[in-house]
């Protein structure tokens, strides 16, 4: 049976202290936090590994477990880019002669840093274009290469996976599959599972940490706060944004864009925290989300899915892209933005009743 250890607070250093003794290259189990909670923690510390939340679901196969996880972690992949590609930034376009010079750089930089070339080239080419892939990569290969772009795109030298056990009222627990797929995923990929939950899946395979509950990451907002921050004037770009400018003037020159707000606010009722997107179509419901490089911390990143949920249940559509791809294929970003108002306004005149 694994030994228990506990994790006390006291302190910024003590946190730090405890969280590096938790191993990164293995599962372990975790009592007294949320898998959120402990990435949260995480992410406060730049010489830890990146941690972040995942949610495959164990109703299936340990084989669709794995599937779940490479997926999850291939969307964040491409939304680091250009952590790990930094060269993207010196090309024009994502078309043509430009994207031919993305694949060569990520075939080089494969062969540099030991990647699988066709995988790197894939990736690369994916996260500027959104294309599906054309590559069949083995599951091996995919998680090898992924945990290794993940953490260098957060600049971190590992990875941790985060997966919550607790099971909803009336489930019962796949054990077995979420232990037998996080052990693969941890040696194959090199990186830490920490299983969060009240019990352990496994006792006599899994060692426990024990933590007490983390601070919420609203009561962290101090030690991150920059009081050089030049304000963002309501229903306009960002007055240092380079990548909401380059879109509004595209925005700008469109018919169908009308009725855009670019940093408003959202709060359907008092009751609820106000959401301030990057840009927003109230009439449509449509909110689209311009993400740079801290949007790729652990901490934000699952802020940002939960934001995203919580719209989605209020009847909005979000879209997100990269300021790499804003910058690269401006024109494709407004034309994608532009289907969706179209359609939305088309269900709109339609009618609730309609069809």
């Amino acid at each position: 049976m694994g030994d228990a250890i506990t994790v006390q607070r006291d302190g910024e250093a003590a946190w730090h202290h405890q969280l590096a003794r938790i191993p990164f290259d293995r599962v372990v189990h975790i009592s007294g936090v949320s898998a959120g909670g402990v990435a949260a923690a995480v992410a406060r510390f730049g010489d830890l590994p990146a941690a972040i939340v995942v949610a495959p679901s164990a109703d299936g196969s340990v084989a669709a477990f794995v599937g779940e996880v490479l997926d999850a972690l291939d969307v964040v992949a491409r939304q680091l880019l250009p952590g790990w590609l930094p060269e993207v930034d010196e090309l024009d376009g994502s078309q043509g002669a430009a994207l031919t010079a993305i694949r060569a750089v990520a075939t080089e930089r494969a062969r540099a840093a030991g990647y699988a070339s066709v995988f790197l080239a894939d990736l690369a080419e994916r996260a500027l274009t959104g294309r599906p892939s054309r590559a069949r990569l083995r599951p091996e290969v995919r998680i090898a290469g992924l945990a290794r772009i993940v953490a260098t795109g957060f600049q971190r030298d590992r990875l941790v996976l985060a997966i919550s056990t607790e099971t909803k009222p009336g489930q019962t627990p796949a054990n077995n599959i979420v232990v037998a797929a996080s052990e693969w995923l941890a040696d194959r990929g090199h990186l830490g599972v920490w299983l969060t939950g009240a019990e352990s899946p496994d006792p006599e395979r899994l060692g426990t940490v024990c933590m007490t509950p983390v601070p919420h990451e609203a009561d962290l907002a101090s030690t991150r706060a920059n009081p050089g921050r030049v304000a963002t004037i309501p229903g306009r770009p960002h007055p240092r944004s380079g990548v909401e400018a380059a879109l509004e003037a595209v925005l700008a020159r469109q018919k169908w864009a009308y009725g855009r707000i670019w940093n408003g606010t959202y709060q359907p009722t008092l009751l609820r925290s106000p959401i301030r997107p990057d840009l927003l179509w109230p009439a449509e419901r449509v909110v689209v989300e311009l993400d740079g490089l801290e949007h790729c911390r652990p901490a934000q990143y699952d802020s940002d899915r939960v934001r995203d949920v919580q719209l989605q249940l209020d009847g909005y559509a979000v879209l997100r892209f990269t300021n790499a791809r804003v910058m690269h294929d401006v024109q494709a970003i407004a034309a994608q933005i532009e289907h969706l108002i179209r359609a939305r306004r088309h269900d709109m005149a339609k009618g609730p009743h309609s069809g």
